[in-house]
């Protein structure tokens, strides 16, 4: 068996359910060989046999149309989407570079005239490359200033007594 991607589009699909027709058809093969060389399960060579019928009907291993509810925002919406979001969150008129799932949303409403509620806009846009932003791990009381004058000072004198010690903490 090739290797085989996660996902098929449902073009894919129809046209590994056409090769195994086209398989079928020729009478070399038995369902189970189709079923291994196209990397799928027995069943489901069975069920597009059925599905086929007996008249042979092609058609019937189609791909069906899509339902459901069109998605708010093509494709097309969303690279702009993305580039905005690209630009930072302070050149698209934001107070700090932070973007938080509101802001994102506001900022789809106001550039693409569509609502997207902020609770669901995590999966689209990790669809799209974009990531949760996770805090940094850093005190809000850190004074880099301090931490240098320490560094510089008695840092040195730690690391001579660790040494001389042989890596062991003075008791």
């Amino acid at each position: 068996m090739d290797w085989q991607p996660k996902r098929l589009t449902s073009k894919q699909l129809e046209e590994r359910r056409l090769a195994a027709a086209r398989l079928l058809k020729r009478r070399r093969h038995s369902q189970a060989q189709v079923a291994r060389k196209l990397g799928v399960s027995q069943a489901s060579v069975s069920r597009w046999v059925r599905r086929r019928g007996a008249r042979r009907r092609k058609h019937r291993l189609a791909a069906r149309p899509r339902t459901g509810r069109p998605p708010k925002l093509d494709e097309k919406g969303w690279r702009q989407v993305c580039r905005a979001l690209e630009r930072g969150a302070m050149a698209n008129g934001f107070p700090t570079e932070r973007w938080t799932l509101k802001r994102i949303a506001h900022l789809i409403e106001r550039t693409q005239g569509v609502h997207f509620n902020p609770n669901y806009l995590a999966a689209p846009l990790r669809a799209h490359g974009f990531t949760p932003q996770l805090p940094r791990t850093r005190a809000k009381e850190r004074d880099e200033a301090l931490i240098a004058a320490w560094l510089q000072r008695d840092w040195p004198r730690l690391k001579r007594g660790l040494q001389s010690t042989g890596g062991q903490w003075p008791s």
